[in-house]
Parts: structure tokens; sequence; C-alpha cells
């Protein structure tokens, strides 16, 4: 089995929002943006038997810890229509000795915990690889009735020390604090998405705004690792980090005009988007 070109690591996740459930997880809406656009994908992850493989690409290879649960997210509104989040079930932790010997060479890797189920260390098994991190998922806590609470990135200095990029949504950082400050400085690139409002790009430490690119929202699930896999492909071929955010925003926006995984864009869709952003900018972000 060779190291695909793009490998997600972090929970697989059953999204709830009433009865239904959807499959979700940063993990997978990466490895299915990257499977879109054209490059081999695959994903290390853990789940119980109830999780739906079977509506995943089948191009897409997963590795999977064995685990008696699958994360389970249920999302809702609380009495003042406030978004909330809760944390139903957990899968079994991913470890470095879980990563297959074939996938260790993989060149492009993206860390994408959910609920700090991605032990730091896997971060330095990779030695050769472009590392990135959707970090989100170490910034998150679980109350004991199951909510989900910000809580302190314990291991952001092991993470900070071997990644090349650091993406993180406006929802888990406040873009002043010092920490936030601190973390884009030392890593080569970064982003803070925040949805219809653009995102933020940081290179070398220095902040760029990213104006946004239009869309009719449906569901804005999944779109902060949409935007993290196609930054990283474009940057990775391209070298152009202003580039690779424009990227970014029109396939995050392209992504949350439909439900869960189904309007990803493929490449063709992206490239469209992506004449029609630079038209309207009259330049790269």
């Amino acid at each position: 089995m060779s190291a695909p070109a793009f490998l997600a690591i972090g929970h697989v996740t059953l999204d709830r929002s009433g009865a239904d459930a959807e499959p979700g997880g940063a993990a997978l809406y990466a490895a299915v943006t990257a499977h879109r656009l054209g490059a081999s994908a695959g994903i290390l992850t853990s789940h119980a038997e109830d999780f739906p493989l079977d509506r995943l690409p089948p191009q897409i290879e997963v590795v999977s810890v064995p685990s008696r649960r699958t994360t389970t997210i249920a999302r809702g509104a609380d009495p003042a229509g406030a978004w909330t989040l809760g944390c139903e079930a957990l899968a079994s932790p991913i470890t470095p000795a879980d990563v297959p010997e074939d996938w260790l060479d993989a060149p492009l890797v993206l860390l994408a915990p959910v609920m700090n189920e991605l032990d730091p260390r896997v971060a330095a098994v990779f030695p050769d690889a472009t590392l990135a991190a959707a970090a989100q998922g170490w910034l998150r806590g679980r109350a004991p009735d199951g909510r989900v609470v910000p809580t302190g990135w314990a291991s952001a200095a092991v993470i900070l020390s071997r990644i090349q990029a650091l993406f993180l949504g406006g929802r888990d950082v406040d873009v002043a604090a010092p920490a936030t400050v601190e973390w884009y400085q030392r890593v080569p690139v970064g982003v803070i998405t925040a949805g219809r409002l653009g995102a933020l790009l940081f290179v070398n430490g220095e902040r760029y705004e990213v104006p946004p690119y239009p869309a009719r929202e449906v569901s804005p699930t999944g779109a902060g690792a949409v935007f993290a896999a196609a930054f990283l492909l474009h940057y990775e071929r391209d070298g152009d980090p202003w580039d690779a955010a424009a990227a970014g925003a029109c396939a995050a926006a392209l992504s949350v005009e439909g439900p869960g995984l189904s309007a990803i864009p493929d490449a063709a869709r992206l490239e469209a988007a992506l004449a029609a952003y630079r038209e309207t900018l009259g330049r790269a972000p």
C-alpha cells in the first residue's frame, strides 16, 4: 500500500441534527476535497461499525483504529437561538503506532483532530512531509454533560515546532489574543477562517485579509477543512500563499452551498470560481 499524496488524520464522525446523522469530521472533509481536486487521498481514523464507510468515495483509502464507538457530534441551538455543539460519544485515540508503515512517506499530511483524540507525537513520524494542522480539535474539551467547551491547547509547543501551516476557525480563537498571535508567528503560513467574512492569512507572521467568495449558504459544516485542503494542495504545487488562500476561500464557499459533503467542488468547478474571484479582485488577495 503506497502512501497517498494527501493524508488526513483525525476522527471521522457522525454529525447529528435532530434524528438525522451524516458522516463528518475535519479529516473526512479534507480528504474528500483532496480527492475531488485530483489528488490521491487517505484517512487515518477511528470509528465503530456504525460509521457508513460506503458513503465515502471508494478511491479514498481509509485505515481505521478499532473502536467500540464512533465520535458523535450533536449540533443544535439553545432557546436564544445560539449555535450549540455536544459530543455524545468518542472513538479510540490515534497514536504514532497506528500510522501504517507504508504511509510514513506521505508528502502532504493534515493533522485534523475533532476532540483531542490525536496524540501530538504523531507529528514526529512524518519528518519529510509538508505537515499542517487544522487544530480546532485541540482547543475543545468535553464537559460532564457532553457539551463541547473551549480548552487550552496543551500540545501547542509540540505541534507548532513541527508544522508548516496552521488552520483555525474564528469561532475557536480570539484573533487578538497574545497566544493566538504567537502561534501564527511560529509557523511559515497559516489561516484563520471566518465564514462569510472571509479569512485572515498569515505569512511569516504578517497578517493579510482574504476577501470572501460569495456563496448561498446551506450548511457551513466542514468549510474550514475544505479551505485547508484546497490551500495546501495549491500551496504545495505553486508555492504562492496568496493564490493558495484564494483557492481555499473559493473551495470553502462552494462547499457550503449544499448539505454535508455534496457541494465540495471538483477541480474544474474550483478553477472557474477562482477565475471569477481573481477578476473581481483584480489581483490575488
